[in-house]
């Protein structure tokens, strides 16, 4: 009898999905909180209408999503190498579940802002034991596509949210309640696929202590991982100009009201970037690298230039151009960081990376929205694409440094 009842026990408690169903469900989940993060972009002028608030709550809003996600990367980020993947996914999915529903229902820019803190912790939270999961669960003969994945999903996400957002802001007749509806409902189907997905990671002790902030980076990639932060940095920059500055700028300096055309923006340059992740896999992880930092050098020029010039092509060309840098330069960090660690020290060095990415990204939109308000959008989206372009620099000549060492 109790030899039935543990076989029984067995049955109920095993994963419902095989491995290979897993990776394609936990990618389009990381897709789908990606999409989510990517939403409010086209959003947040329309609430500035509705709501009437200054021009700084819009970049106000931007950056306190990237700082909680950054509170809760550093705090939470390697308790999937403790707890295992599945349970930490399943709790950041419900997490996102309940930042979508705090959107669909704001009354005020104050619940939007609050939203948006919940969203950054459950990303923050389910960004490295996503990542580490989706690489695990890869079939054996789609291991490089699970280490592209991690490079694929959260760019195309942010893209496709952008986008998906900006149709439904130039459309729809009450645009930010069918965003948030349909993502409430994409959102509980992944935390429920989550449920049913196999574990990737064996238990260890340690969990509690994993929750002291503290970054763990294993000490056989610290010397290239430190000579790709100002690529990992450069790519959140220019990340942050399509997101979080580019809305402001195409009514101050191109006297653009139209929500589709940022939002397209972003799309083409996240685009770009998802693009050149992908099509990318024969290129030695080195060689992408130096040619994503110079593509975001390049973006960058472009991108002051187009603002110099007044002129809409240039900052379309920026968009793609600096979009496929982002993309090129992040894809081949982690191809060559990933191979060179253990399984269960994926999720820490997942963290030191996008610990990095979002505190550059938090700190470089709210600064900028605080310039706004004193020097104009004009002359702070100036300041800003120098800035850029001078950390990237930097990132090509240690890229080229490691290289030739």
């Amino acid at each position: 009898m109790t030899a039935m009842l543990e076989r029984t026990d067995t049955a109920v408690r095993r994963p419902l999905l095989s491995r290979g169903v897993g990776f394609a469900g936990i990618s389009a989940a990381m897709v789908a909180i990606l999409v989510a993060a990517g939403a409010p972009t086209p959003l947040l002028p329309i609430y500035q209408h509705e709501w009437g608030f200054a021009p700084w709550v819009l970049t106000l809003a931007f950056g306190i999503y990237a700082f909680s996600l950054l509170v809760s990367i550093l705090v939470i980020g390697s308790l999937s190498d403790h707890v295992g993947r599945r349970p930490l996914m399943i709790a950041a999915l419900g997490v996102d579940l309940v930042a979508m529903v705090m959107f669909l229902l704001a009354p005020s820019i104050g619940w939007v802002i609050a939203a948006r803190v919940v969203q950054g912790v459950a990303t923050g939270a389910a960004s490295s034991a996503l990542s580490a999961a989706v690489v695990e669960l890869a079939p054996e003969r789609f291991k490089k596509l699970g280490a592209q994945m991690t490079s694929m999903a959260p760019l195309g996400g942010l893209a496709i949210g952008a986008l998906f957002a900006g149709v439904l802001a130039e459309f729809s007749p009450n645009a930010a309640f069918d965003v948030w509806l349909v993502l409430v409902v994409v959102m509980a189907a992944a935390t429920l696929f989550a449920v049913f997905t196999p574990e990737t990671a064996t238990r260890k002790p340690g969990a509690v202590a994993s929750l002291n902030p503290r970054l763990s980076l294993p000490a056989q990639v610290r010397r290239l991982y430190w000579t790709s932060v100002p690529g990992i940095v450069g790519g959140f920059m220019t990340m942050t100009a399509f997101m979080g500055l580019v809305p402001a700028l195409l009514v101050a300096v191109f006297a653009v009201k139209s929500p589709i055309v940022g939002s397209l923006l972003a799309f083409v340059a996240l685009g770009a970037s998802t693009v050149a992740s992908a099509f990318s896999s024969g290129v030695k992880a080195p060689r992408l690298r130096l040619g994503g930092t110079v593509a975001m050098v390049a973006g960058a020029v472009l991108f002051v230039g187009s603002i110099g010039a007044t002129s809409l092509p240039l900052l379309w060309a920026a968009a793609v151009v600096g979009g496929a840098g982002i993309g090129a330069s992040f894809a081949g960090t982690t191809r060559g960081l990933v191979p060179e660690v253990a399984p269960h020290e994926r999720a820490g060095l997942f963290t030191a990376i996008f610990f990095v990415g979002y505190l550059a990204m938090g700190s470089a939109a709210i600064v900028a929205g605080l310039f706004i308000g004193v020097a104009g959008a004009s002359a702070t989206a100036v300041g800003y694409g120098v800035v850029v372009a001078v950390v990237t620099l930097l990132g090509v000549v240690s890229t080229a440094r490691l290289t030739r060492s």
